[in-house]
């Protein structure tokens, strides 16, 4: 499997008791499809690892923890801390339309109604209300936010994000 057909779904924090569980910062929006996950990879550095078989999860606020099949030791689990944790991207849930995930937006060139190019969405943050897509290459950095006065469209099959530029941007 290449990293293309995997989805980060967050970062090993810390390790949670002797047993090898571990805690797993989220970077899921909604933790909802956590259960129906079988399988999770580790992501190591360059290598990926896995797939390890998923035995229990049990949902926090802004983690979870997760007990892994192989990581029945503390030892091991300690050697998987700060590294990503990745799912199949065929696992994750379909979104309504107009919501689109991060890493479908992330290379996106940005282009002005009236057809001048900004750059290419190159990071994202998020700020509560709405997210923020970062944008460079272009005549100078720009912070776009994610509002429908400012994205008129997306679309991915041409990998193009076109957006009106409100005053101050």
């Amino acid at each position: 499997m290449t990293l293309m057909e995997l989805f980060v779904i967050g970062k090993i924090v810390k390790t949670s008791g002797l047993k090898g569980r571990l805690k797993v910062m989220s970077y899921l929006e909604s933790h909802d499809a956590l259960q129906s996950f079988e399988e999770v990879y580790v992501k190591q550095g360059k290598d990926t690892k896995g797939p390890f078989t998923l035995k229990n999860i049990l949902v926090r606020k802004n983690n979870f923890l997760v007990d892994v099949e192989g990581f029945e030791d503390i030892e091991k689990a300690h050697a998987f801390l700060g590294c990503n944790m990745l799912i199949s991207a065929d696992k994750l849930q379909k979104l309504p339309e107009d919501e689109y995930y991060w890493r479908d937006i992330t290379g996106l060139k940005v282009i002005t109604e009236d057809g001048h190019f900004l750059g290419i969405v190159t990071d994202i943050f998020p700020t509560g209300s709405n997210d923020v897509y970062v944008c460079t290459g272009g005549e100078r950095e720009i912070l776009l936010p994610g509002i429908s006065d400012v994205v008129r469209k997306i679309d991915i099959e041409q990998g193009v994000m076109i957006v009106r530029l409100l005053d101050g941007l």
